[in-house]
């Protein structure tokens, strides 16, 4: 597997998903712990990078499992694609805990310049030559590829914090540059299950027992890791805030609007069918995630992502699309909306996470200008978030429900 197997496409993340169906039932739960390498992750989907943006969505993931297979058999399939929803709309209700992650990476990073020994320990480990071979391997894997498999990644991290003792924030920073499932709320709130403060002081433990069984002998790092580490703690409790609700907006109004796709959304058209956009722009984050470099791939996926988005809508509804570099964006926004004589932006709604904080001072500029910027929330995360406050297990109660409710069974 190498960065030119992940084509940005939504035809493409459809193909993926009708190849993987068959085996999403009782297959997925027996084998989904088992990493068998590069260009053999045979036992899970790998359709995170296409979830991710938003070229297929959760609802048709689960109701094309749910078409295949009964919920008992593939329930532990669905069950992973409503983690992802669970981590949403838990950070969606402790904001703080994102702010705190930025302000955090940001010390670590200009802590390196002034420590020779943690900056030499830290390019050890991105660079894959810290001598522990199965994390070398991931590291580098990791790099070529833009993928690793979950556990893996549960591993890398464990590893990272407890046996090489990185702060958790560098090596959640490294996953958000090369994964181009590279997601804010996934890999923040995995990074800190992993390190014992997302559930407090319940972390988890890379073991060479493990590592050994679940690659099917291809490493066993025995007494080469920390085994017996405690959880890290912080002094902090993020103040919660309620999850967001669709605010009504009428797209049959007969008035113009612009549509923006980002690429933290780009299944669109959002019900839109009823009045066409008057034009849509595109814009790629993608560059904020990190004070640091992204990766070639993991930029080249998103561009691609929103590029597919655009000529999709554009096929569908014949509309004007442009896609536009963050640093032009409010200008061709505004250029836009006064040739098509409308104030009204409408986008997909922007979860917590860099591209929002990117997006922001230009949200402010386009409202102070007089211009009406509208986040349409899916249904979908409208019904999932509010049973993402505490643990999973909510939410997990809920699925059935929500299932039923959206109509996905």
């Amino acid at each position: 597997m190498n960065h030119s197997q992940f084509t940005a496409t939504r035809d493409e993340g459809l193909a993926r998903l009708d190849a993987f169906l068959p085996k999403a039932g009782r297959d997925y739960a027996a084998r989904r712990n088992s990493d068998f390498g590069p260009g053999n992750h045979t036992a899970v989907s790998v359709l995170s990078p296409w979830v991710r943006h938003r070229l297929i969505s959760e609802e048709e993931i689960v109701r094309e499992t749910l078409k295949r297979h009964s919920f008992k058999a593939s329930e532990k399939f669905v069950q992973e694609v409503f983690w992802r929803s669970y981590f949403k709309g838990w950070l969606e209700q402790r904001p703080e805990v994102w702010d705190r992650y930025c302000d955090t990476l940001n010390g670590a990073l200009e802590s390196l310049d002034g420590n020779a020994p943690y900056k030499r320990d830290y390019s050890a480990a991105i660079s894959g030559n810290t001598g522990i071979e199965c994390f070398d391997f991931w590291a580098k894997e990791l790099v070529e590829t833009g993928y690793l498999h979950n556990h893996a990644r549960m591993w890398f991290a464990s590893i990272w914090i407890f046996t090489l003792n990185l702060p958790w924030v560098l090596g959640a920073d490294f996953f958000y540059r090369h994964l181009l499932d590279g997601d804010p709320a996934s890999n923040t709130c995995s990074w800190r299950w992993v390190a014992g403060l997302h559930t407090k002081g319940k972390h988890y433990v890379a073991r060479a027992s493990n590592i050994q069984k679940f690659t099917n002998g291809r490493f066993n790092p025995v007494r080469e890791l920390n085994e017996n580490p405690l959880p890290l703690s912080e002094d902090f409790d993020a103040p919660q805030v309620p999850p967001p609700v669709a605010s009504s907006w009428e797209s049959n109004s007969g008035n113009p609007y612009i549509l923006l796709v980002t690429d933290e959304d780009c299944m669109s058209p959002l019900g839109l069918a009823a009045q066409p956009p008057a034009a849509v722009v595109g814009a790629n984050f993608t560059e904020a995630r990190s004070s640091l470099e992204c990766s070639e791939a993991v930029l080249k996926f998103s561009t691609d992502a929103v590029f597919d988005s655009l000529s999709r809508i554009e096929t569908q509804f014949g509309c004007e699309t442009r896609q536009s570099a963050t640093n032009t964006l409010l200008e061709t926004l505004s250029e836009l909306a006064e040739s098509h004589q409308t104030d009204r932006i409408i986008m997909p709604y922007l979860p917590v996470g860099s591209t929002r904080d990117a997006f922001k001072p230009i949200r402010m500029e386009l409202e102070a200008n007089g211009l009406n910027v509208h986040s349409a929330l899916r249904p979908y995360d409208e019904a999932c978030w509010p049973h993402t406050s505490r643990g999973f297990f909510k939410l997990k109660e809920k699925i059935p429900t929500i299932v039923s409710k959206l109509g996905l069974n």
